[in-house]
Formats: structure tokens, C-alpha cells, sequence
């Protein structure tokens, strides 16, 4: 193992691991300030989940829609979280949303104007005003990332920030409890730098599942990381996903990876387009009043009834635009939505002549590594922004367009904290607004051998590790729809998996992928675990014990958190 030389700037070093929003953007208001700041990221820069948002960033300025007001954002949020949120949280997210749509601008970010040369402000799903900001149209992430990644490049040249580009972080340095630094691996070599601080921004986990709009890099890194150095984690069982995302050819479904992830809008289906399964049924009247112009989260789950109910929970049914074509006329499709209609023409499909296969897709975590206001976790010198970060902003179920928001207001505020010396433990005021859980004081074993009960299925005996497998595994058992026979039978599952990969035993390992598989691995346990402890359905989990008819179920607030105190042996 070689260590990285050099010694430390006259400020404090602070590493961010990861480049979306959170990172690129804490990245430059540190170095700014003067911190000695590194900047690691496992690919290239814009690699992350915030180049492919296709939606915009939620934000009520200082000259907002009319009637709009920063009362009815935070009102929108909580709503949108089933009563699962931290207010505080979300008056924080809402009331300093301004300040850091400014920032991006400052950094180079141009939001699209109306004619008169103010804000385009739009309205989506679940916002009772418009408010969304978004760049180049449907690009809102890439235009935002592009502006961020040559500000960061900038700051590189001008010798302000230490960029490590495919440096994939493997462990947190601990000195004691506190986080001093982290280890990675760069041009085929285990290497060490210290810091005073370390800001994980990792992103998702998309990549646990069959089918997602993430990208190959979503792999739960950051979780793992910050779990293995004894992190709570908090509100797993919280997973959100698409209802429409295009499934890929044969070929490219067994490959490892979703290289080039493809989401189709909502808008698609209120222009009149519908689904329909692979015998030309249209369904979803079949099982909700409002069908394909259902909530997200219904039509995800009536979409997983209906393949569970033919027996395919891994495979896909058809959106059907060509409606729309017949009803406002050749060519609408591609006038309305030139992007998909390139993107889908690109992968062989072409809409206003044929139905494109989709299935609900893994979309965005609302839960992560439990912080406080200020991106602290409960380990010392560790702090986490973005979606790998359990703020309480997203609750249950995250309302649209306020993730790119989150990274930007809880990476700002953790860089703030940093400066000001305080990268102490946030346990003490976690335990504090949290009313100390029972869960929060117990340590827990992942389940090595069956609970009592039939084995149901064929993942009882799962065979041999892959990352296919893994995916098939969680998104039969522990995706959209979930019941407490099938999580039971996920939980052994992985448990005889991860008896084979080991975490422990990859430390000196140079392979980028192993470690990969070692961590999505993790991050199943920790999901399917949180949506066995919780046993009613909220939000995004949804519980579908013995009634499959149902699309709604009853409700429970009480929130549900992990922290880890032994070892990680399996037994």
C-alpha cells in the first residue's frame, strides 16, 4: 500500500468522495473558503445520477409564481412524505432553497428564462405551484453538471482543488472512532490520504435492482463505507421507483450494468399514451380509477401486481404511445418529445409505429447515512449530502424535483460546519430530535439461516453470486412489492451469498468490481431488513401481505433506524 504524499495547505483538508451535485458543488464552496480540498470520484466526473435528471430543481425565489410561497413548498414536502419527514429538515431545505439556486448560478448554471426573460417555472406531480427550474429543457442534471464540472476543472487548474479522477474509495481511515481519511484504489494501486474531514456524496443504489434509471455507478458505495465505519443508517425499506423506464433488448437485460438507463416521461402517459401487457390488454383500468394517469407510485406498484400476476415479476409490459399519434397527428410525438423519440429510435424502437417494453425502475433512495442539519453523521469527522444522506427532507417518498435541491442546501451546510471546526459526532443531537429509538440503541446480526417458515420460492437456494442474480433476487422479493414471506426469503438468500463475499476479506483486493458486488451486497442486507421490521405499508414500501388486490394499505409513522456496533462477520 503506498501512501499519497505532500503536505497539508494552510487549510483544513477536507475529501469529498463522489461528483454529483453534492460533491461537485461542496467541493468548490470549500475550496473557495480556503480548504485544502481532494475530490475523488470511482469514473469520470459526470458519471452520477445528476447528468441523467431529466426533470428540473424545485425552488420558490424571491420573485416565485403568483401565490406561491415558501410555506406551501414545505406544506407540498411533507405531504409528498406521508408524514414520515423532519420538519426541521424540510424548513431548511425550502427556506434556504434561494440562496443556493444562486450559488449555481454563480458556478456557471444558466436555468431556463420564459419570454420575458425571467425563470421558466413548471409545474409537476404533487407541487401545488410552479416552481420547478429547469436547463435545456428535459437536461436540467447534464446542464447543471456540465456548468459544475468546469467550474470544479477551473479550480483544478487553478491549483485550488486536488481532482482524482477513477479513484474508487474501498474504506474510511479511523483513528479511534474519528474518520481521518480515506483509502482507495488509483491506476491499480491501494492508496491512503488524510484529511480532517470526509464528505461522502456517493448518490444511489439503482443498480440493486433488475431495471433502473441510475447508472452503472450507483452501486451503494457510500453506504457501505460509512456503515462499516460504525454510521447509523436510517429509513431503507424507503426505495423509490419508475413506473416507466424502457427495458433493453434480450442481450442487454443478462449484461451487467444499465449503462445507458432510459426513463420515459409521465408526461407521456397525460398526452394519452397507455399500457398494455404482452397480450395487448390495457390494464391498469383494472386496477386503479385514474389508470396510467395514476400517481407514480401506483401505477409502479399496479404495473408489479399485474407481471406478479402472470407470473413474470422480472419482466416488463408495453407503453403504447402510438395513440397519440393517431389522435394530434403524425410527427406530435417527436415535436413534443424529440428526446425520447431520439433516445428510443436509438435503441431500436420505434415509437410511433411500435410499443416500447418498460417496467417499473429503481429511481432514488430516500433513505441513507443518518445526518443532522448539517450533513454530520453519527461518527466523528464523516459527513454525507445527497441521496446517500438521510436527511429527513424526503420522508417516505420524496417529492419531484427536490433531490437535486437536497444536495445542494445539505452539502452547503455540511461544507459550513466543516469550516467552522465542527465535524464532532452528530449522535448527541440525532438521539435528542429522534427520542432515541429502542433501534437506535441495539446492535443486530444479518440473518445467516432461514427464519421458520416454507421456503417459497426459487431463491431459497440462490446458487451461486452474481451480480444478475443479486438483482433478480431484490427485485422479486424486495422491490415494488414486498410481503413478509418474500423478504424473509431474500434475507437467506443473501445471507449464503454473503458467507462467499466477503468484506472483510477484500482489503488488499485490486478488483474495482469486487468491491462493488461486496457493497450492493450490504446495502440488500440493510434494505431487506429495514422492510422486514417495518410491517405496514408507507410510502414508497409497500406491503402486500396476503392481499394483492389492494393498492393502498394502512399507514405507520414510527420511524426505524441501524447502527452498527460488531463486527461484520457473518456467522
Amino acid at each position: 500500500m503506498t501512501t499519497s504524499s505532500g503536505p497539508l495547505a494552510s487549510g483544513r483538508r477536507l475529501i469529498v468522495v463522489g461528483s454529483g451535485i453534492a460533491g461537485l458543488y461542496s467541493a468548490l464552496l470549500a475550496s473557495e473558503a480556503g480548504a485544502d480540498v481532494v475530490l475523488l470520484t470511482k469514473a469520470a466526473l459526470a458519471d452520477s445520477n445528476t447528468y441523467y435528471a431529466q426533470g428540473g430543481i424545485s425552488a420558490v425565489l424571491d420573485e416565485p409564481s403568483p401565490g406561491d410561497t415558501v410555506a406551501a413548498h414545505i406544506a407540498d414536502t411533507l405531504k409528498a412524505g406521508a408524514g414520515h419527514c423532519d420538519p426541521d429538515a424540510v424548513r431548511v431545505l425550502c427556506t434556504e432553497a434561494r440562496r443556493d439556486i444562486a450559488g449555481l448560478e454563480r458556478f456557471g448554471v444558466r436555468f431556463d428564462l420564459d419570454d420575458d426573460g425571467d425563470p421558466a417555472l413548471g409545474l409537476e406531480a404533487a407541487h401545488s405551484a410552479p416552481r420547478i427550474l429547469h436547463a435545456g429543457g428535459d437536461a436540467t442534471g447534464a446542464g447543471i453538471a456540465n456548468a459544475l464540472i468546469c467550474a470544479v476543472l477551473a479550480a483544478q487548474a487553478g491549483g485550488k482543488i486536488r481532482l482524482l479522477g477513477h479513484a474508487r474509495t474501498t474504506a474510511l481511515v479511523r483513528t479511534g472512532r474519528r474518520v481521518t481519511g480515506v483509502e482507495y484504489l488509483h491506476d491499480e494501486q491501494l492508496k491512503t490520504i488524510e484529511a480532517d474531514a470526509v464528505l461522502l456524496a456517493t448518490g444511489g443504489a439503482g443498480q440493486l435492482f433488475a431495471q433502473t434509471t441510475n447508472p452503472s455507478v450507483a452501486t451503494a458505495d457510500g453506504l457501505a463505507l460509512a456503515w462499516r465505519a460504525g454510521a447509523a443508517v436510517t429509513d431503507l425499506e424507503f426505495f423509490q421507483f419508475h413506473p416507466t423506464c424502457m427495458v433493453r433488448s434480450a442481450e442487454a437485460t443478462e449484461s451487467e450494468g444499465n449503462q445507458d438507463p432510459l426513463l420515459i416521461s409521465e408526461a407521456v402517459r397525460g398526452e394519452g399514451a397507455i399500457l398494455v401487457d404482452a397480450r395487448g390488454h390495457r390494464f391498469m383500468p383494472d386496477y386503479h380509477a385514474d389508470a396510467e394517469l395514476a400517481p407514480r407510485d401506483v401505477v409502479s406498484r399496479c404495473i408489479a401486481l399485474h407481471l406478479a400476476a402472470l407470473g413474470d415479476p422480472n419482466g416488463h409490459v408495453y407503453l403504447d404511445a402510438r395513440v397519440i399519434e393517431a389522435v394530434k397527428g403524425p410527427g406530435y410525438l417527436e415535436r413534443r418529445f424529440p428526446t425520447i423519440t431520439w433516445r428510443t429510435r436509438e435503441a431500436g424502437v420505434d415509437w410511433t409505429t411500435e410499443l416500447v417494453p418498460v417496467a417499473p425502475a429503481a429511481h432514488y433512495w430516500m433513505g441513507g447515512v443518518t445526518t443532522d442539519l448539517h450533513g454530520r453523521t453519527t461518527v466523528p469527522g464523516l459527513f454525507a449530502a445527497g441521496e446517500v444522506a438521510r436527511t429527513g427532507v424526503q420522508g417516505a417518498n420524496r417529492l419531484a424535483s427536490n433531490s437535486l435541491l437536497e444536495g445542494l442546501v445539505f452539502g452547503r451546510r455540511a461544507v459550513e460546519a466543516f469550516l467552522a471546526g465542527d465535524v464532532d459526532s452528530a449522535e448527541s443531537d440525532l438521539r435528542r430530535t429522534s427520542g432515541a429509538s429502542p433501534e437506535w440503541e441495539s446492535a443486530w446480526e444479518f440473518e445467516s439461516t432461514p427464519a421458520p417458515g416454507p421456503m417459497e420460492t426459487s431463491f431459497a437456494k440462490p446458487g451461486q453470486f452474481s451480480r444478475q442474480a443479486l438483482r433478480r433476487l431484490m427485485t422479486a422479493q424486495a422491490g415494488v412489492l414486498r410481503t413478509g414471506a418474500q423478504l424473509r426469503e431474500a434475507a437467506a438468500a443473501l445471507a449464503a451469498w454473503a458467507a462467499v463475499v466477503r468484506p472483510e476479506s477484500l482489503h488488499t483486493v485490486e478488483d474495482p468490481r469486487e468491491h462493488e458486488d461486496a457493497n450492493l451486497l450490504l446495502a440488500a442486507q440493510l434494505l431487506v431488513h429495514a422492510a422486514r421490521e417495518r410491517r405496514t405499508s408507507l410510502g414508497a414500501h409497500y406491503r402486500d401481505d396476503g392481499t394483492p388486490e389492494r393498492v393502498m394499505a394502512e399507514t405507520s409513522y414510527e420511524p426505524f433506524r441501524m447502527t452498527r456496533k460488531a463486527s461484520l462477520v457473518h456467522d
